[in-house]
């Protein structure tokens, strides 16, 4: 199933009014691990809020860039609305895309995810799939959210285990969501998923290891692999769902 042509401009404007107002948290949560929030711009003036564009509002200091989360925003939205159609579930992906976009940004500047992002992403996921589950026209199911839940979450602690330095434990977290919304579809989804999030993890190690030089301990974010390799699972799976 493919979404009707006029849902997917809806949901691109919405995924460009989030984009807009990412670089303020982007910047906010992009603290190296140990470390407080940033509350101040670079230039020491207070930050209110955690939404807001890319510069300071007291001194226009820039804080990220300006275009960049906008149009991949209303991308990422755009894609979901056509592949997953005009369906209960739709909402959730919609909801969970510019929060799945912002722990990519933060993780790619510092290599962490944020815990006060991950956690209620997961739990938010899996309650309003809830939700979704009850309403006429859904092309998933609860249970099988849950249970991909747990079984990505649960699975992911084996890389954990053995190399937290290059799957950390906010890696597992992130987890939890992504086998909520891939379970959605079935364990098929979340295996299929995991693979491909483990496919473009190592596109992205081979081509540090290429491009830059980085050896076989450097360490690199690997969430934002993670969700690309959801994302793309979830556009496959929303297409082909019933």
């Amino acid at each position: 199933m493919t979404g009707p042509l006029w849902l997917a401009p809806l949901a691109a404007l919405w995924g460009a009014g989030w984009g807009a107002l990412l670089p303020r948290a982007a910047y906010r949560f992009a603290a190296p691990a140990g470390e407080e929030w940033h509350t101040a711009c670079p230039q020491g003036h207070p930050l209110g809020g955690w939404l807001g564009g890319p510069n300071c509002p007291d001194c226009r200091t820039p804080l990220g860039r300006r275009a960049l989360p906008v149009l991949l925003a209303a991308a990422l939205c755009a894609g979901l609305a056509l592949t997953t159609g005009p369906r209960p579930e739709l909402a959730v992906w919609l909801l969970a895309a510019p929060v799945g976009l912002l722990l990519a940004v933060v993780d790619l500047r510092v290599m962490r995810l944020p815990d006060p992002l991950t956690l209620p992403l997961a739990a938010g996921v899996l309650a309003l799939l809830g939700v979704a589950a009850a309403l006429p026209g859904a092309a998933g199911s609860w249970l099988g959210a849950l249970y991909g839940l747990l079984a990505l979450g649960g699975g992911a602690f084996v890389p954990f285990l053995i190399n937290p330095d290059g799957f950390a434990f906010g890696d597992v977290k992130l987890c939890l969501a992504l086998g909520a919304a891939l379970g959605w579809y079935g364990l098929g989804a979340v295996f299929l998923g995991a693979f491909a999030g483990l496919l473009v993890g190592a596109v992205h190690g081979l081509f540090l290891v290429l491009a830059k030089g980085a050896g076989r301990r450097t360490a690199f974010a690997f969430g934002p692999s993670l969700l690309a390799g959801a994302y793309g699972v979830l556009l496959v799976a929303g297409a082909a769902a019933a």
